[in-house]
């Protein structure tokens, strides 16, 4: 059992309860798990109610930073929950590398082609995903995609916030509960500009420089052979004083960029939906 270490609101301490007896009712149960706060908490207490009838199961791409990767594992280790990895093939179909709006409608497609097999294969009867609330009201096809698959998602169904997931993430003790949304390196790219291999290894690297400094959180966004960086607004003095913007282009110029900018408005999420 996680214990809280915070005082929570009656409204979340209500919620973790529900999401506990959820649990706790499964017979077992397979979680999509990407090692970001809102799956990991997913994860968590699926498996304090489960234990070894929980699994978290992570979908491995080009698109999915190394980094991140490791994050999932250490994670997951930390938890304690069995973590397996799976080979996803999105790139192969031109229903995501084209890029179009509905893209991540094929990413999660091929991913719960997969964890649904493997569930069942295992002889897990449930698969539940890490889509809250606040996702909802966000241009998310992949929520489609999980739906058809029959994903159920419990962080939305007991009314989850961000904010009540990082909250009781952090009254729980879980060390990552202030980490950075991170999307897949998929969405650096515009729509309708192609994805590959080479080009997310690309944003992937370049986004890898940015993080040896002490900026807290960066996209990388590519158009065409142009690099624009995302970083927090109250981070760019930071980023101008730290960072020699000679060998930076240098160093982005070897990785294939033509250009490199750094976007004033800051960081925004799921800017490019704009």
């Amino acid at each position: 059992m996680f214990y809280k270490l915070e005082i929570l609101s009656h409204e979340q301490s209500e919620k973790l309860k529900e999401i506990r007896n959820f649990f706790k009712n499964l017979n077992s149960v397979c979680v999509a798990y990407s090692g970001g706060v809102d799956s990991t908490l997913v994860a968590s207490l699926a498996f304090e109610q489960l234990g070894s009838k929980a699994i978290a199961i992570t979908g491995v791409s080009p698109a999915l930073a190394k980094t991140l990767l490791e994050e999932a594992k250490t994670q997951a280790r930390w938890i304690g929950i069995q973590h397996l990895e799976i080979e996803t093939s999105e790139l192969d179909q031109s229903s995501y590398s084209k890029n179009p709006k509905n893209r991540c409608f094929a990413c999660k497609k091929e991913l719960h082609k997969h964890t649904t097999f493997l569930s069942k294969k295992l002889n897990y009867k449930i698969v539940c995903d890490g889509v809250n609330l606040d996702d909802l009201d966000d241009y998310r096809p992949g929520i489609k995609a999980a739906k058809e698959a029959g994903v159920l998602s419990p962080l939305a169904l007991f009314k989850f916030t961000k904010k009540d997931i990082r909250d009781i993430s952090r009254a729980l003790g879980f060390p990552w509960w202030d980490k950075p949304a991170q999307p897949c390196l998929s969405s650096r790219f515009p729509y309708g500009n192609q994805i590959t291999n080479e080009r997310l290894n690309m944003v992937e690297k370049a986004e890898e420089y940015i993080k040896k400094g002490s900026i807290s959180e960066v996209r990388v966004r590519c158009h065409g052979s142009t690099a624009r960086i995302e970083i927090p607004k109250n981070e760019l003095q930071i980023f101008c004083k730290e960072y020699d913007f000679n060998e930076l282009v240098n160093y982005f110029s070897n990785l294939g960029f033509n250009c490199t900018s750094l976007d004033l408005e800051g960081l925004i999420s799921g800017k490019l939906n704009r």
